[in-house]
């Protein structure tokens, strides 16, 4: 595999080279299954986010229907209790003891006013009942929902696994920092899902295409600190580049050097990566690769690695790929 390309492009003054990681160190066919495996999980989070908040709304109008089942068990109750203590009249007996057309009428009247209190009161139990019984019916549904989420996401996990264990794939302690920046969240759809994007936008770093989210996520880190020559679009060969949802992103400040990242330069390549970890689900991130480890939601970081030199093995540059 050549190690980078030998054309270079201006920034900032400088002569940079960009690496040749078309295969974004794996094959056509692992690329595929990653993808399958980030994209599924973080499918499976997100209804399984939806499902508990939904539980969690239901649980609360259980509580209220409970509620108010109660207190119609009481006035019903109060209504059966009083009939069983005075007798409950007829019609017939009460509207032939009347004393006058007067009195009848107002007896015919209250009659009416008791039967439709009575049936209010019995139907608003009937009803108070069912939706309870609904309620409960629904949050056994979340419930299942939740349990089905879970075993999609233990799946995906596999997948990932199974799919990384030609390249080692164990997991490794990679790159954590919980003094990382938070970044700006990219637009989601109204369920919490990632709207499908294509490469619509210009690419700052070349004169290709990205996504509005992979524009995103590279100001973010801009915008944090991360200010380091950096490369997105890329017409030729696989992974996400051509697609305009992938970014590189150089350890040193002269660019995509031929050599392993090391000191600040390997700090900074840490910091990166950790920033991006901890801001996936804030931006969209599939998966980031660095220094011989991958990291995938629902995975962790991993051990990950391409043969050849640093550009191949992700040693002197991030790659961060996008949903």
């Amino acid at each position: 595999m050549a190690l980078v390309v030998v054309a270079s492009v201006a920034f900032g003054g400088q002569a940079l080279a960009a690496p040749n990681t078309d295969d974004e160190g794996g094959t056509k066919t692992l690329r595929a299954a990653l993808e399958a495996a980030a994209k599924g999980h973080v499918e499976a989070q997100t209804k399984l986010d939806n499902s508990k908040k939904r539980q969690l709304e239901l649980s609360v109008e259980l509580t209220r229907v409970e509620n108010r089942l109660a207190e119609v068990s009481v006035e019903v109750s109060a209504i059966a209790a009083q009939s069983y203590r005075v007798g409950r009249l007829t019609p017939i007996s009460m509207l032939l003891n009347s004393a006058s057309p007067e009195d009848f009428l107002e007896r015919a009247a209250g009659l009416e006013l008791l039967a439709q209190r009575d049936g209010v009161q019995m139907r608003e139990l009937s009803e108070a009942r069912e939706s309870v019984t609904r309620t409960k019916a629904a949050i056994d549904n979340e419930v299942r929902e939740q349990e089905k989420q879970v075993a999609i996401m233990a799946k995906k996990k596999k997948d990932a696994e199974r799919a990384l264990g030609a390249s080692g794939g164990t997991a490794t302690g990679g790159f954590i920092n919980a003094n990382s920046p938070l970044a700006k969240p990219a637009p989601k759809n109204s369920d919490g899902s990632w709207p499908k994007e294509s490469c619509t936008v210009d690419d700052p770093t070349t004169s290709g295409c990205i996504t509005p989210r992979t524009l995103h996520a590279m100001n973010q880190a801009r915008a944090n600190g991360f200010t380091r020559y950096r490369s997105c679009y890329r017409g030729s060969g696989g992974g996400e580049h051509p697609k305009g949802k992938a970014c590189d992103f150089a350890a040193a400040p002269n660019g995509f050097e031929n050599v392993n990242a090391t000191g600040g330069d390997k700090a900074y390549g840490d910091r990166l990566a950790a920033f991006y970890v901890k801001n996936a689900s804030r931006l969209g991130v599939m998966y980031v690769i660095w220094y011989r480890q991958i990291w995938m939601p629902g995975n962790g970081w991993r051990a990950y690695s391409g043969s050849g030199g640093p550009a191949a093995t992700h040693t002197n540059h991030v790659h961060l790929s996008m949903l």
